[in-house]
């Protein structure tokens, strides 16, 4: 008997789950162990301060993705249960993509991937990518959209974050370039492919509640709380962790309360809006994390906070209409507001630093890890490899380029691809709702059985 073709793409996404899943069990039956136990007191000691340093950071991390940033995603009043579950979903999804691809291709020795930690917290540094992406798209694409698109963007990401940070040297310890910025500019380019030229008219469901507009906020809030620790778990103990943390949070009070003005200022009446108050409070998060390890005054983070909130304000005040207008550009959640504008301005920073610094007779120098190949790569001391000070100051521009022209073209392909009819893109009246992918049990806040049955049956046939 042949099964109706509504029912396909439900089925689709057990099945690309279960066929994943099984793969990685596979391979990592075959081909993943963990480091033998040494008797040696020193090796038990240096794993043990490995684990202490670094857990409690991964654990906030942890935090900041399931929790903080899950919430931050739930302004959208009927569409939070599936902004949470999905984000949940692509962040296990995704760390499991890198971790194999990763040890493939950095760690895989005499056969066999030696699984630690270090490995673990890279691979969801790659995740994030695909975390911050996705907003761009969210509401308006199916479960297997989001998943085909984290399977394209997680290589991608690691050949760009290759090419940026073991090839051209760049300094960027929390990941301003190859994170934000990537990951902006790679979901807007599968989001102009996606939704081509036509001008996405705004949705009944779009427009955010006191509630959904609340609960969006405590993510913000949560995140603004653990931010220091994503930045910092990659840098060096000891003072280079130490100017990251507190850099961090410098940059992120000022942003904090540079948005409030900001906010207050453009609004005729002198009140503030949620979604200025949501993203401008992070926009010091984003732009600090080139430059966090670097040896400056307080002063230079707590001005770099501010002017990343003003962007970010005036980008979704005046930046996200324009580009809606002129180029039909769809960004759902701002990502271009909070990733990538303070992202380059944060680059930015990072030549202006770079050359202050070479001028510097004191030998001021930063030192990092590699975010997410996982090498120990000390870059330099004093002038900066060997490049000297300009050199690194056109490698820091030079990596933002790569950032920008890769994830770009990348993520215009991926749109492309995302349009195929069996990834069952959900037609526009359905969007931004629950009820679509789950099974709701509030009946006051979801359609009734029958037209939600057929609303659903509806939004698996319909082609937009």
């Amino acid at each position: 008997m042949a099964v109706p073709p509504s029912t396909h793409p439900r089925r689709l996404l057990p099945l690309f789950l279960g066929v994943f899943q099984g793969a990685l069990l596979l391979f990592f039956a075959l081909f993943v162990t963990y480091d033998e136990a040494s008797a040696q007191a020193e090796d038990t000691n240096l794993v043990a301060n490995q684990v202490y340093s670094t857990f409690p950071f991964f654990q906030d991390i942890q935090v900041m993705l399931v929790v903080g940033l899950g919430l931050l995603l739930t302004f959208l009043p009927r569409y939070g249960f599936s902004a949470l579950t999905h984000n949940f979903l692509l962040l296990s999804f995704s760390m499991q993509w890198a971790l194999v691809l990763q040890g493939l291709l950095h760690h895989f020795h005499h056969g066999q991937i030696h699984l630690d930690l270090h490995k673990l917290l890279i691979s969801e540094f790659a995740a994030v990518t695909v975390l911050i992406s996705v907003g761009a798209i969210l509401g308006r694409a199916s479960p297997c959209q989001l998943l085909v698109m984290a399977t394209c963007e997680i290589p991608i990401y690691l050949a760009s974050e290759w090419v940026i940070v073991t090839c051209l040297g760049v300094l960027d310890v929390g990941g301003t370039i190859t994170i934000h910025v990537f990951s902006c500019y790679f979901g807007l380019g599968a989001s102009k492919a996606l939704f081509r030229a036509t001008q996405q008219p705004l949705h009944p469901k779009e427009t955010p509640t006191l509630r959904s507009d609340l609960m969006s906020l405590v993510g913000t809030l949560i995140l603004w709380v653990f931010w220091p620790s994503f930045v910092a778990v990659l840098c060096q103990p000891g003072d280079a962790q130490h100017r990251a943390i507190l850099n961090t949070l410098l940059a992120m009070s000022a942003s904090a309360i540079t948005t409030v003005v900001a906010s207050s200022l453009l609004e005729r009446d002198g009140k503030l809006s949620p979604g200025h108050l949501q993203n401008g409070s992070l926009a010091g998060g984003v732009a600090i994390g080139v430059v966090a390890d670097m040896s400056m005054p307080p002063v230079a983070a707590l001005a770099l906070g501010s002017l990343s909130a003003v962007v970010c304000v005036l980008g979704f005040r005046f930046l996200t209409p324009l580009l809606g207008r002129k180029l039909a550009l769809h960004d759902q959640c701002g990502i271009h507001n909070l990733h990538g504008l303070p992202g380059i301005l944060g680059a930015a920073a990072s030549v202006v630093a770079v050359l202050v610094a070479s001028k510097d007779t004191s030998g001021s120098h930063s030192s990092q890890l590699s975010p997410v190949g996982g090498n120990a790569s000390e870059v330099v001391e004093g002038q900066w490899g060997g490049r000297g000070g300009g050199g690194q100051a056109l490698c820091q521009a030079a990596g933002l380029a790569v950032a920008v022209g890769a994830s770009l073209l990348a993520g215009l392909l991926t749109g492309a691809a995302l349009r195929l009819p069996c990834l069952a893109r959900p037609p526009e009246r359905l969007c931004f709702d629950d009820s679509l992918y789950f099974k709701i049990q509030d009946e006051a806040e979801s359609p009734g059985p029958d037209s939600s049955a057929e609303e659903g049956a509806l939004a698996l046939k319909e082609q937009v």
